[in-house]
């Protein structure tokens, strides 16, 4: 078994070689086009790469989002989640990496086993950060009107993230 998983992308790069060439498609050249596609889809995303990136830094350096945390934490209380968590709830729709280093301090802190350290994680995997992917979905296709699309991603979020809490609460009802 593990000698056909390694095997299994070499074998599917050599099948589509050889459709290719029964097509009678110019492989190299094929490869070099969509290569350069991907490369030029990349610089141009870069810069919303950036601003996204330097804003999230300029969030969690001023104190922001742990300001606001504290505002919510009543709020989000009532749904479940516990104050630990309310600042990942605020970073995690705008940066993964951030959200990703909150929850390992929630882990840290509180501890993997603990009620906010499993929500913690529940979260992470069940939402997305919906401003990046927004952003950068809007910037490579030059979207100008995303009203709906923000509202629609962070009712989504805050959906993951209650429901996070509330199957922490099912599954570990002991905690």
């Amino acid at each position: 078994m593990r000698m056909l998983q390694s095997a299994f992308i070499p074998m599917l790069l050599a099948a589509v070689g050889l459709y290719a060439l029964y097509k009678g498609v110019d492989v190299f050249p094929t490869f070099l086009r969509g290569a350069k596609s991907g490369l030029e889809t990349a610089v141009g995303l870069l810069p919303t790469m950036v601003g996204m990136l330097t804003v999230v830094y300029m969030l969690r350096a001023s104190g922001a989002i742990d300001l606001a945390a504290a505002a919510l934490a009543p709020l989000l209380n009532l749904l479940g989640i516990p104050k630990e968590c309310t600042a990942l709830t605020l970073l995690k729709p705008i940066s993964g990496g951030g959200g990703l280093a909150l929850g390992s301090e929630i882990m840290q802190r509180c501890g993997p086993d603990s009620y906010a350290g499993r929500v913690a994680a529940v979260m992470l995997g069940s939402s997305e950060t919906s401003f990046y992917t927004i952003s950068v979905y809007s910037g490579h296709l030059g979207l100008n009107r995303l009203r709906y699309a923000v509202f629609a991603a962070l009712c989504a979020d805050l959906t993951a993230f209650a429901v996070s809490a509330a199957m922490v609460r099912l599954y570990f009802p002991y905690m």
